[in-house]
């Protein structure tokens, strides 16, 4: 059995960790949060010692470390909002753990090596949550897009529109310097996976950026990616307003839809599980996806648009005549 510990444990991904390690048979000794809703620990490990402050938090690990009774933690994963990921991360490796951190696993692509030289500094790994990569109808298509004609230039449209109320910019979630913009926070599992997928990185053009809303085309070794990524509701199709749904998620693949709706409930526990067998997501394995959301933050639009994402094409259609008027390719 392991030790871990948890920071952001108050947040809405924290159940599906806590879940993980309890089905993995290992045990959480303790939690960070500045918010006390954590009742939920009481259906996984009641025992878990909770802190609302990190310097408490920080000491008490310490201690445990000091100790030398085996209650010292083996990992600590981070839950917390995406701008501390990099300082828990380095928290980890100094208290000796290991680090199992969910996405983005940091803001700038910069601190991907720094925290490489800690890694080498400590001895102890960092590992990303990139779950959809344990997704089985999707490494299946992995397999066949590897089976593939080589170079095949496979064309993707990407459509994901969560929607989210006003309080979302009033969140942290809603700052740009703290979790990176709608791209970072709702984007980079779909950028890791279709890297994962379809290869290196071409170009990475970028056709609106707002607040709450970007679009705009990923060229990769294998397929151009048509994405748009979205929290407002007018974005939604009719039908999935007319069902009452607040999300909408399509991949469609040279014109047919790929169905990955189902097969979510156990990913995280199968990251767990790769993590403790030794073949979890390292740093490598997470740059592609931070260098793309990244750029889509500090690159400037690009108004040559000829190959766009469908319901971009509607909103330039509205908004901007001039752009629309000049696009070469609106199917």
């Amino acid at each position: 059995m392991k030790n871990f510990a948890m920071t952001g444990v108050a947040g809405y991904i924290a159940p599906r960790h806590l879940k993980a390690i309890k089905e993995t048979g290992n045990n959480l000794i303790a939690a960070l949060d500045p918010h006390d809703s954590v009742g939920i620990l009481d259906s996984f490990f009641a025992n878990t010692r909770f802190f609302k402050e990190f310097e408490r938090f920080d000491r008490h690990l310490d201690k445990m470390r000091r100790s030398n009774h085996g209650h010292a933690i083996d990992y600590l994963t981070i839950c917390s909002p995406n701008y501390l990921h990099d300082a828990h991360i380095r928290l980890a490796l100094r208290l000796g753990a290991d680090a199992i951190c969910e996405k983005p696993l940091v803001l700038n692509p910069w601190n991907i090596d720094a925290l490489a030289e800690m890694e080498k500094e400590t001895g102890r790994k960092i590992f990303n949550v990139l779950q959809l990569r344990q997704h089985n109808a999707i490494a299946q298509l992995k397999k066949n897009i590897k089976n593939d004609i080589p170079n095949t230039k496979h064309d993707i449209i990407l459509t994901y529109v969560t929607t989210r109320g006003s309080w979302y910019n009033n969140s942290w979630k809603g700052e740009l310097e703290k979790s990176g913009g709608v791209a970072t926070n709702i984007g980079v599992h779909f950028f890791d996976m279709l890297g994962w997928i379809f290869g290196k990185v071409e170009s990475n053009k970028i056709y609106i950026k707002e607040p709450r809303r970007v679009s705009g085309l990923l060229e990769l070794e294998n397929a151009n990616v048509r994405w748009f990524l979205s929290l407002e509701p007018e974005d939604l199709p009719k039908d999935v307003i007319a069902k009452g749904t607040r999300t909408h998620r399509s991949l469609q693949i040279n014109n047919e839809e790929f169905n990955f709706s189902e097969g979510f409930t156990d990913l995280h526990t199968k990251v767990y599980e790769a993590i403790l067998n030794g073949k979890g997501y390292g740093l490598d394995e997470t740059r592609q996806s931070i260098d793309i959301v990244y750029n889509i933050r500090n690159d400037n639009i690009s108004y040559n648009v000829e190959y766009a994402h469908p319901l971009l094409i509607n909103i330039f259609k509205k908004s901007n005549k001039r752009v629309y008027n000049n696009l070469k390719i609106i199917n």
